[in-house]
Parts: structure tokens; C-alpha cells; sequence
């Protein structure tokens, strides 16, 4: 069985920025900010409703445990673990995967880019 974890990676599509996954993580490595938006009312009678956008997403890679928390406490499955591991960094600047970094990875899951599993 293949114990790594690879690196994570998020469904941009799937995220509320409700936040679970930054209060949860033991090390405050995931910062999310979000606006919020006013979406008309359904009906004539209705109240509009309000919603958080995401703007940006976050994690510094360079201070996760890779505990899998976040991933797991996650309501939407917006995050999740892909077995290609990340690239080694240069800078620590570059350990900071921002969301494009993160869908990305998301991605390369979806199109089959993945590492094989088989290895033990």
C-alpha cells in the first residue's frame, strides 16, 4: 500500500470560504480571504441572499505537517490529497501555493497526470 501523500489541492469551484479548514489546522497555515456578494431574490416576495466569494487561498507548505485535517474536516470536499508530491523550492516564498497552484494540481488529478500508485 502507498503511504504518501503527495501534496493537496483544492477545487476552487467547491470552496464556501467558510473557513473550517483554517480554524482546524493545528500549524495556521491556510489563509483564505473572500468578499461577499448580494444575490437578487428568487421571487418577487424573497430576501436576497448573501454569499462569500473566494478571492485567494493559501497554504504556506513550507509550515504544513500535512496532518490531512483540513481535508478532512472540509464539508464541501473542496481539498484533497493528489500522489504527485510537490517540487522541491528554492525560495520560501515559492512554498506558499496559492489557489492557482492548488486548482492546478486539482487538475493534473483530473486529467489523469498522476503518480502511479502501485509503488510499495
Amino acid at each position: 500500500m502507498n503511504r504518501r501523500r503527495g501534496t493537496l489541492a483544492l477545487i476552487p469551484d467547491k470552496c464556501t470560504s467558510c473557513l473550517i479548514c483554517a480554524q482546524e489546522c493545528p500549524d495556521w497555515c491556510i489563509h483564505i480571504t473572500a468578499h461577499n456578494e448580494t444575490e437578487p431574490a428568487p421571487t418577487p416576495r424573497g430576501r436576497p441572499r448573501v454569499v462569500k466569494v473566494l478571492d485567494e487561498f493559501v497554504i504556506d507548505m513550507g509550515h504544513c505537517q500535512r496532518c490531512g485535517i483540513c481535508v478532512e474536516v472540509c464539508p464541501f470536499d473542496a481539498l484533497e490529497w493528489v500522489a504527485q508530491p510537490a517540487p522541491s523550492e528554492v525560495t520560501t516564498d515559492a512554498l506558499r501555493h496559492d489557489t492557482e497552484r492548488l486548482a492546478a494540481a486539482a487538475d493534473d488529478r483530473s486529467s489523469g497526470n498522476t503518480a502511479d500508485d502501485s509503488e510499495r
